[in-house]
């Protein structure tokens, strides 16, 4: 071959595409160890200029998978095991970054520009506000606020677990009941509001307004609107909170009205983290596998970085209905 070796070369010789050559030289994810090695060899071989540009890119692997997260709270802790679990015995460290600026719709792609290829070998976002956030690194996300797109991701059946409290406290007597709404631009939450919706449909109760209160999620909204729900004559006789720590607050603040759980409410939540059952009145709820969402997104990054491909893109894990001791058939009359 004479003259000087360009990268059609290289791909030539190694049998494969200039894109797989391409990201083997510069120590991209997305194709097999052996390709690489493959690849690299046929470049050392031919000497085409870019190889030491290549052994220098695979040098920069960092060993190191990032967690982005918005925030370090009670789901995004348990998310947290999960990857570490997962990442134990491999050669791989965590690193669990919070931007100052995660606040903001985009913040994952901020994070990961300052991490990509200098920090981290790959990412797992937690909660992103997008999912098509490009980037040179595997990225997986966990729950994000706009659902599947172009990012595998992991998440949990909130439609069928809305659906499942609802239907407990209908089951055990329950016919006024309340929903406390999460944040609206949550896919996760605008389902859990869906499930509740059906299970009441189903059930042929009208869907009442005045027991429909947005929390967002955030402690003192949930105050309030709970404060609201609960303080009328025709207050509701259970409540189903779009997560725990809604659902605590609604039975914090039930208390304060001089009203008590479960005698005169029921109150079920969703997520169970571990407050849930360490309160003096173990909360009834939905039980999502949060640190097992952690440990599958880990485990699809593994697969990327090894060059494989992701037998499911999408995957949504199962819910289940946890009876503590906040819920209850209402009095007589309830």
């Amino acid at each position: 071959m004479s003259g000087r070796t360009t990268i059609h070369d290289v791909a030539q010789a190694a049998g494969v595409s200039v894109s797989t050559v391409s990201k083997a030289v510069n120590g991209r994810y997305g194709i097999a160890d052996a390709t690489v090695r493959r690849v690299l060899d046929v470049v050392r071989e031919l000497g085409y200029e870019s190889s030491l540009v290549a052994s220098s890119m695979r040098a920069r692997r960092t060993g190191v998978i990032g967690v982005l997260l918005a925030d370090f709270e009670p789901f995004s802790a348990e998310i947290l095991k999960g990857v570490g679990s997962a990442a134990h015995g491999t050669a791989f460290d965590l690193l669990a970054y919070s931007s100052r600026q995660a606040a903001g719709e985009g913040w994952e792609r901020r994070s990961l520009s300052r991490l990509s290829g200098t920090l981290i070998d790959a990412a797992i976002m937690v909660t992103p506000t997008v999912v098509s956030a490009a980037a040179e690194i595997p990225v997986v996300a966990v729950d994000p606020h706009t659902g599947r797109a172009d990012l595998p991701t992991v998440e949990s059946d909130s439609f069928g677990g809305a659906l499942t409290a609802t239907r407990h406290l209908i089951d055990i007597g329950h016919r006024r009941i309340g929903f406390l709404a999460g944040r609206p631009d949550l896919r996760s939450a605008g389902l859990r509001d869906a499930g509740y919706r059906r299970a009441l449909g189903d059930a042929g109760i009208p869907v009442d307004p005045s027991l429909i209160g947005v929390g967002r999620y955030e402690l003192e909204t949930t105050r309030e609107s709970a404060r609201l729900l609960l303080a009328g004559d025709r207050r509701p006789t259970a409540v189903f909170a779009a997560n725990d720590l809604s659902a605590i607050a609604v039975i914090e603040v039930a208390q304060e009205l001089g009203l008590r759980v479960p005698d005169d409410l029921s109150v079920i939540g969703f997520d169970d983290v571990p407050e849930a059952s360490r309160r003096a009145l173990p909360l009834t709820t939905i039980q999502q596998p949060m640190q097992r969402l952690g440990a599958v997104a880990a485990d699809m990054v593994f697969t990327l970085l090894s060059g494989q491909e992701i037998d499911q893109v999408h995957v949504t894990l199962p819910t289940r209905l946890v009876v503590r001791a906040t819920t209850a058939p209402p009095r007589a009359g309830g």
